[in-house]
């Protein structure tokens, strides 16, 4: 028997749809169910002016990369009008580009362009809270309190004699407290840096105009949203303490006054009527950390949103039975809703997954296949296609996420999964661009480049762009909410889905027998005996196996 690595069926290609019109990318057959989409950091992604940070004009010129890839659909971070406080998570203006991104032609070229290769586009929205230069912020701040612009956000007097104390004990994501105090006395609200003041969402002059925002994207054609802290808009009545220590997280085992109220709900079904009077199935994605599945499961019942991230899977070890349970109760969840379960490893607020998961590239490119053979809709990280890891060692003078700056929080070593793309070439900035890149590449990374694993049987980049074009080709792989676990030695998953494909994963640090089930499809690593007979296998450490039954 010859050593055999990704092995592939014969005439696996990505599809490239030819003659795409924005009119009918695709079929309105909820192609959010089982899509595969690509998040794009558009800072980090190609940089096309040469001044070191990624643009529009750089994501538009790569799209024929993601089309080749075989993924249905891109999220682009955001890219509005910002001070970039915060990575541009601290909107100016909801409705501008700001310059060092490009201009509104250029994001509509990308949205045009997009439909034309058969991609669909989805934006971020930022509706928890904007920057302290909106034009809401700023007059409120000059009129004074009482202003009208000041209950657009929540201003409040502060406590103690003379007003010297925040209002509550609530703190920032970021560290230190929740609260600001301004010139005149009155304190605002910030669940996130100074600079990122809350909306006040039980006003409803805020309600209408995100329903102007969304009206705003869905006429230039995005097909959707990813909704930023979606669980964040609503506050308790009354702002009350949280009465103990527990620095604010994004993700607690109970409900908070600041996240995951009740009252979010009504905001999502008004959103889903705007949502539906356009044609072509436009989504809803909710970024929302709530404590349990169930709560989750609760902003994406038939009249609220599309799908939410599941980030009780991205937050799994490597571990057979921990997987198995995540994976069960994910399904679980969402079954009563009729919603569809998404899957995601990496995403630009967390580690790599390759680092998380312990520094294996082995072990990242199983998770991989055993993700994308899930049912529901999985998300992909840009780079997690070239096995990127993360980088752990970035001088401290370069570093920008807003938290590495401030005492508490969290840990602000956000920059890591941040670092530009290498696309070709054999020294930094890689193809980025002519003008170096806005965080430093490792010198290592000239093997990781696209243009040195592209044809390459044995790399990352090949063994996405197969399995994305084997998910779209089999029946039902992606589809529906069935999987049926078999019988595996401890340390293994193996389970069957629609259509006779069967995955088999080995989480363990030692080589796994177990009969062969079928023909295989593709392995995440080098196979030391695949003829495709059936009879006796071994799965080796820290891989996965699609084969077909």
């Amino acid at each position: 028997m010859t050593p055999q690595h990704n092995v592939t069926p014969e005439n696996v290609t990505p599809e490239k749809p030819e003659n795409v019109t924005p009119e009918n990318v695709t079929p309105a057959t909820d192609w959010w169910r089982d899509a595969v989409i690509y998040q794009v950091y558009p800072r980090s992604f190609a940089d096309a002016n040469g001044d070191g940070m990624g643009d529009l004009a750089g994501v538009r010129s790569r799209l024929p990369y993601l089309r080749d890839l075989g993924v249905d659909a891109v999220w682009l971070s955001p890219f509005y009008a910002s001070p970039q406080a915060d990575a541009g998570y601290d909107v100016a203006d909801y409705r501008a580009i700001d310059p060092m991104f490009g201009t509104l032609p250029d994001a509509e070229a990308v949205i045009r362009d997009a439909h034309a290769h058969g991609l669909r586009i989805i934006v971020d929205l930022v509706p928890n809270h904007c920057s302290d230069q909106h034009e809401w912020f700023r007059r409120g701040l000059a009129e004074g309190p009482g202003s009208v612009l000041r209950e657009r956000f929540h201003f409040r007097k502060g406590r103690g004699q003379n007003g010297e104390e925040p209002p509550n004990d609530w703190e920032s994501l970021f560290g230190g407290p929740a609260w600001t105090r301004v010139p005149d006395g009155e304190w605002y609200l910030h669940l996130f840096a100074p600079e990122q003041p809350d909306f006040n969402w039980d006003h409803p002059a805020v309600q209408d105009e995100f329903r102007s925002i969304l009206r705003f994207w869905l006429d230039l054609g995005v097909d959707g949203f990813r909704v930023d802290v979606a669980h964040g808009l609503v506050k308790a009545p009354g702002l009350p303490d949280m009465g103990h220590g527990e620095q604010l997280k994004l993700l607690g085992n109970q409900i908070l006054p600041f996240f995951d109220q009740d009252g979010v709900h009504d905001i999502y079904r008004s959103w889903r009527t705007v949502l539906d009077e356009y044609p072509g199935e436009r989504i809803a994605v909710a970024e929302a950390w709530a404590p349990t599945a169930e709560r989750t499961s609760r902003y994406v019942r038939p009249d609220e949103l599309h799908q939410a991230f599941n980030f009780h899977y991205l937050n799994t070890g490597w571990d057979a039975a921990a997987l198995r349970e995540a994976i069960d109760s994910s399904l679980d969840a969402m079954r009563p809703v009729a919603a569809p379960t998404t899957w995601v490893l990496s995403n630009h607020d967390v580690a790599r997954h390759r680092t998380r998961l312990g520094g294996s590239l082995d072990r990242a490119r199983a998770a991989t296949l055993l993700m994308l053979a899930l049912p529901g809709s999985a998300y992909l990280y840009q780079g997690e296609e070239l096995g990127l890891p993360e980088v752990t060692d970035l001088p401290d003078e370069v570093r920008q996420d807003p938290s590495f700056f401030r005492d508490s929080g969290q840990e602000g070593l956000r920059d890591g999964c941040r670092v530009p793309l290498p696309w070709s070439g054999e020294l930094p900035p890689y193809g980025f661009g002519d003008g170096g890149s806005w965080l430093p590449q490792p010198a290592d990374w000239a093997a990781l480049t696209v243009e040195a694993q592209t044809g390459d049987p044995d790399s990352t980049l090949e063994l996405y762009r197969t399995a994305l074009a084997l998910r779209r080709r089999l029946p039902g792989l992606g589809a529906g909410d069935a999987v049926e676990w078999l019988d595996a030695p401890a340390g293994v998953l193996a389970f069957r889905r629609p259509g006779g494909l069967i995955c088999t994963v080995n989480t363990t640090q030692r080589p796994a027998p177990l009969p062969a089930p079928g023909r295989i499809l593709l392995a995440s690593r080098q196979l030391a005996a695949t003829d495709g007979d059936l009879g006796d296998f071994t799965l080796p450490a820290d891989a996965a196996v699609w084969w077909k039954e």
